[in-house]
């Protein structure tokens, strides 16, 4: 079985004490490649670091729209054109927080769509209670490649964003009783969905509560599995491919 981790902090403190081991362990359990998400600017050289280390490991440049009031234009530029980056993310809007003023986390959306565009990367979505606005932005450019990670929309949204030819990702959240998207699940096309953990949060049901890793995919998995009617092998597969398509499409392997 081969896996691909589309979503992950491994730099955030929550591994301090035992990242090293936790990717040993990931990568001798079939999880081939992990692309390690960027949130701000600390985070975002800190991927990189893991990236450089490790062969396996991706990463990702861009300011979550938590941190937009911090947002540097330059410093995202120059990340971006690292070789081991190969998305700008995670991006977006949350509008349940609201830990930016939501004019700047429109405005920085807007800016790093601008860069994707420019370096041609795929783009990492956040979008928390603010589909529309995420939708009515990216739809003013209409990028190639979006994926809305953690995707929390309801099969309406889904139809819209797939309709864009854009894709659409899984987490542990799927796993909860209160889930809502089991159908987006049913729905998705099989080449338009990716798999992730959003690690060290979204622990899926049975560890919901404990820190999450991506060893934890496995119950993602299981889930579509169980909901699509097909076997956990070809959930595996089905997301490695796409995400190999979607982000390492140069890559032989």
């Amino acid at each position: 079985m081969r896996i691909f981790e589309t979503h992950a902090h491994m730099d955030f403190p929550q591994f301090k004490r035992d990242r090293d081991e936790i990717l040993k362990k990931c990568f001798n359990v079939g999880i081939e490649f992990i692309i390690n998400v960027g949130v701000e600017k600390k985070s975002c050289k800190a991927g990189i670091k893991l990236a450089e280390k490790h062969n396996q490991i991706y990463s990702s440049a861009g300011f979550h729209p938590h941190d937009a009031k911090e947002f540097d234009k330059e410093f995202i530029l120059r990340s971006a054109r690292h070789p081991k980056v190969i998305a700008v993310g995670e991006i977006g809007l949350d509008f349940y927080r609201n830990l930016s003023p939501r004019d700047i986390q429109e405005r920085v959306f807007d800016e790093q769509i601008k860069i994707a565009l420019d370096l041609n990367l795929p783009i990492i979505v956040h979008d928390r209670d603010a589909h529309e606005q995420c939708f009515d932005i990216l739809s003013k450019y209409t990028p190639p490649k979006v994926v809305f990670h953690c995707f929390s929309g309801d099969e309406v949204f889904a139809e819209k964003v797939l309709d864009k030819g854009w894709h659409i990702s899984f987490t542990g959240s799927i796993t909860y009783r209160n889930s809502s998207i089991e159908n987006v699940v049913r729905m998705v096309p099989e080449d338009r969905f990716f798999i992730e953990t959003d690690s060290p949060y979204l622990s899926p049901v049975p560890n919901r509560g404990k820190r999450n890793t991506p060893l934890n995919l496995r119950y993602v998995i299981e889930k579509i599995s169980e909901i699509r009617g097909i076997t956990p092998n070809q959930v595996a597969e089905i997301t490695f491919q796409n995400a190999m398509n979607f982000f390492l499409p140069d890559l032989d392997y």
